[in-house]
């Protein structure tokens, strides 16, 4: 009940911050510098083909999906189109796609250049994350197997008219939101030079990829929300380390910044600091997730006993600094499917160390844990495991990484464990998806994780069309991946952003909270020249 209590309240402080940021009528121009916390470098301007947060930031600016998350009201809302009409047996929706909206270079927007990128994101030689958003499209199997050329669920009416049909109910709402399922314009992603100068039907054009520094977009004076955006220009700026980025925002150098567990505390602190503190709890999950068809990771056994070796509500409480909530599963405190009732694991490292002797490694065992450079849930959390580890017999090792290097090795495989945050909602089947034996690991079956009963569950939940049974089902396989312990669970996340006074119109967005829609954000006249 506590932190059901403690949610509510963050919840409705940060949609009181969002309301009041909008309270004023919104000004237009000037230049914003938001931050990209999440590493030194993107990993690529082809948003199709990318796993990592970090890629999204440019991409928002410059793409559109055919849904959009709506933070206000919680749940995805329809933003290519206009309407959607949805079967009785909840298979089949039928768009009626926004009119007069253009791409960057003037295409006009049509049923084609949806059908061209869902076709593109699902292709199985691409290997791109999003292909699981299409797993339950009609004709899916057959696209994926070379019978079919094209996708027979995917269907045009017209231009300006879509239907899509999938084998089991669903909402398309959570999967079509994603900022990888970006429309791009039929045929632009075969062009090699549309990478390097990609071409949106975003507020915002691309103009410049200065490696290692920022990505540039200006104003799309054709976008299709009229007055917006407001903003001239938006500096998309890398800063990854935690400090540096301290540093830059008190010294009005940045806009916006992520805050880790040390700058949050410090933050509050500070009488002028804490009146531009946006606080959500995201739907991340932050984890050191195994092979499960590797050894010795391969036995249930070794993963309890990483798991019980690990004191992890002294992790969140001196190190991560309670900006976090404990976590119980896969699925976090603000799912629907959370079983409130769960418990988490329990620090007992004699129970460790008879786990590994059960398992036939009485000597203990030898592992490397790939990971980036971060405060929350990175490598400063491996280097405090290591010593727990060690004392149940678990001799851990880190293993460096950039974070777009982190993106690429884990859905390959190429790990022992990683440690990584990873999303864990809104949508609570589509994230499950992705313990479904059934999910490559390239596409988010990282641990390589197979199990029947949770299988049996999983489709039994893609098949209810009852939201309130299939929420229990849900809650039933998320308890097995508890059980199961494909990953140590260490906490769900408590996102926080400091932005400054002048800037106004941020949201408070549950699914990521450093993702932005950049149409909405606007600056007054007390930014500092640099930003007019």
């Amino acid at each position: 009940m506590l932190k059901t209590l403690r949610l509510s309240a963050l919840l409705l402080a940060a949609t009181s911050v969002m309301a009041l940021a909008q309270d004023v009528t919104p000004q237009s121009g000037g230049t914003l510098n938001f931050v990209a916390p999440y590493g030194s470098s993107f990993g690529t301007m082809d948003i199709h083909s990318s796993p990592s947060t970090q890629d999204e930031f440019p991409a928002k600016a410059i793409h559109r999906s055919l849904y959009q998350w709506n933070s206000t009201d919680g749940k995805p809302e329809l933003e290519l189109a206009t309407e959607v009409k949805a079967s009785e047996d909840r298979m089949t929706y039928t768009f009626s796609l926004r009119q007069g909206v253009t791409f960057h270079d003037g295409r006009p927007f049509t049923a084609d250049d949806l059908i061209y990128s869902y076709e593109r994101i699902a292709k199985p030689s691409n290997a791109f994350p999003g292909a699981r958003y299409f797993q339950d499209v009609a004709g899916i199997e057959e696209y994926k197997s070379g019978a079919a050329e094209h996708i027979s669920g995917l269907k045009k009416i017209d231009d300006n008219t879509l239907e899509i049909t999938y084998t089991v109910p669903t909402n398309p709402g959570y999967s079509l939101m994603n900022t990888n399922a970006a429309i791009y314009p039929a045929g632009a992603g075969e062009d090699p030079t549309f990478i390097q100068h990609p071409i949106g039907l975003g507020p915002f054009k691309f103009v410049e990829n200065i490696p290692g520094s920022k990505v540039v977009v200006e104003k799309f004076d054709k976008f299709y929300k009229e007055g917006q955006p407001y903003l001239d220009k938006i500096n998309v700026v890398l800063l990854g380390d935690a400090s540096a980025r301290d540093v830059a925002f008190r010294n009005k150098e940045i806009d916006t910044s992520i805050l880790g567990p040390t700058q949050y505390v410090a933050y509050q602190a500070d009488p002028e600091l804490s009146k531009g503190i946006l606080e959500v709890a995201e739907v991340y999950t932050r984890h050191v997730g195994f092979d499960t068809k590797k050894p010795p990771f391969d036995k249930k056994e070794v993963r309890e006993a990483f798991a019980h070796a690990i004191n992890t509500d002294l992790i969140i409480d001196k190190l991560v600094k309670n900006k976090a909530y404990r976590a119980t599963g896969w699925l976090p405190i603000s799912s629907p499917s959370y079983d409130p009732a769960a418990v988490p694991v329990t620090y007992d490292v004699e129970l460790a160390k008879k786990l590994l002797a059960d398992a036939g490694y009485p000597d203990g065992i030898d592992v490397a844990i790939t990971a980036t450079q971060n405060e929350s849930w990175g490598l400063t959390i491996v280097e405090a495991i290591i010593p727990m580890l060690k004392d149940a017999g678990i001799r851990a090792t880190a293993v460096p990484v950039e974070a777009s290097v982190l993106a690429e090795v884990v859905p390959k495989g190429d790990f022992q464990a990683f440690m990584w945050s990873n999303l864990s909602g809104p949508d609570d089947y589509e994230v499950l998806k992705c313990f479904y034996s059934k999910t490559p690991q390239s596409v988010c079956n990282y641990e390589n994780f197979s199990n029947s009963e949770f299988d049996k569950l999983f489709e039994a939940a893609g098949k209810e069309a009852d939201q309130t049974k299939k929420n229990d089902l849900m809650r039933q396989a998320n308890n097995i991946l508890q059980a199961e312990a494909p990953s140590w669970f260490f906490n769900y996340n408590k996102a926080v952003m400091a932005y400054q006074p002048w800037v106004h119109g941020l949201q408070a967005n549950a699914t990521e909270l450093a993702i932005q829609n950049y149409e909405d954000i606007w600056i007054d006249d007390t930014a500092p020249d640099s930003r007019k």
